[in-house]
């Protein structure tokens, strides 16, 4: 409900001005230039081109690029789930038996490597020494408390998110269009995060629970996004194409059934038609309809069409 009143706030003051003002202003006498056939006054609309004033275009969030040449992917979709880089996971137990005399960690503490994490009691020489950690990362599990005798238990689990694993289930089918080495293209449409990562392993054997085999993907996680556990879609790169004239996808638009792009030039920002040729999940090739060099609308142009609308109507009643 709130993202449509935003909208329509925004489109009030491009309709007041398509309009020539409130119903209750005066009429204004047309100049000698607005008087010629095919001026168009700002804000108005002339043979489906709509003219915005910069003001309007920045209220707006009017986002303009220039058409060009652009990568189309082939991908492949699979889905899987963020898993904890297990070649960077550590379990740390006592080197001696012995008596834990004090515990400096819990569960969720960030940790550097060398950090002391508990103090043992030696049982043979009774001297004290300190379990540390053997990599910086986030504490896991702990299995310690004071008092308690070490044994051979592991006492902490320390893993290193700064890396992260994806899994992916990967089809029989498709596994003559995977390798190692590919770019992989990592989302998750529930936290509205996307980043690229490397196929480093395919399975040489399938499960039998869900006759899928696993492909693993390396993605960087400095930034702790990634969080184990989440589920993720995933578009594994099969080949690339460098095409000579590509636009965005969300500049696309559908008017009266044909797909438009709107172009500013000197008459406002103006529909075009255009041919659409191959498409990924970020670019459209363009075959006919612009050339290289427009500028064309990107972000927000969805608004362009229904302003649009709105001064046809207008001007057919």
């Amino acid at each position: 409900m709130n993202s449509k009143k935003n909208v329509v706030t925004l489109l009030l003051p491009l309709a007041l001005i398509a309009c020539g003002g409130s119903e209750s202003a005066p009429a204004k006498p047309a100049t000698e230039a607005e008087a010629k056939p095919g001026h168009v006054e700002e804000g108005g609309h002339e043979e489906g081109a709509l003219k915005l004033t910069p003001e309007q275009i920045k209220a707006v969030g009017v986002e303009i690029a220039n058409a060009g040449a652009a990568t189309i992917r082939e991908t492949l979709p699979l889905y899987g789930s963020v898993a904890p880089n297990a070649e960077r996971v550590r379990e740390i137990g006592a080197r001696f038996p012995g008596v834990i005399r004090s515990v400096n960690k819990k569960i969720g503490d960030t940790v550097k490597q060398g950090d002391t994490l508990a103090t043992v009691e030696s049982n043979e020489s009774l001297q004290t020494y300190s379990v540390v950690a053997s990599l910086p990362g986030v504490v896991t599990a702990r299995n310690a408390n004071p008092g308690e005798q070490t044994g051979e238990k592991a006492l902490f689990t320390i893993a290193d998110l700064s890396t992260v694993w994806v899994e992916l289930s990967l089809f029989p089918r498709d596994v003559a269009k995977v390798r190692v080495g590919q770019n992989v293209r990592v989302k998750s449409a529930d936290a509205g995060l996307s980043t690229d990562g490397e196929l480093v392993y395919v399975a040489p054997f399938g499960s039998s629970a869900n006759q899928t085999l696993t492909a693993r993907v390396l993605v960087n996680n400095a930034d702790r996004h990634w969080a184990p556990g989440l589920y993720v879609t995933a578009d594994v790169t099969l080949a690339e194409t460098v095409v000579p004239l590509a636009i965005r996808n969300e500049a696309v638009q559908n008017l009266e059934g044909r797909s438009v792009v709107f172009v500013k030039d000197d008459d406002g920002f103006e529909p075009k038609p255009i041919k659409v040729g191959r498409v990924d999940d970020e670019n459209s090739e363009v075959l006919q309809g612009i050339k290289a060099g427009d500028a064309y609308v990107t972000r927000n142009s969805y608004i362009l069409k229904a302003e649009l609308g709105k001064g046809e109507a207008e001007h057919e009643d």
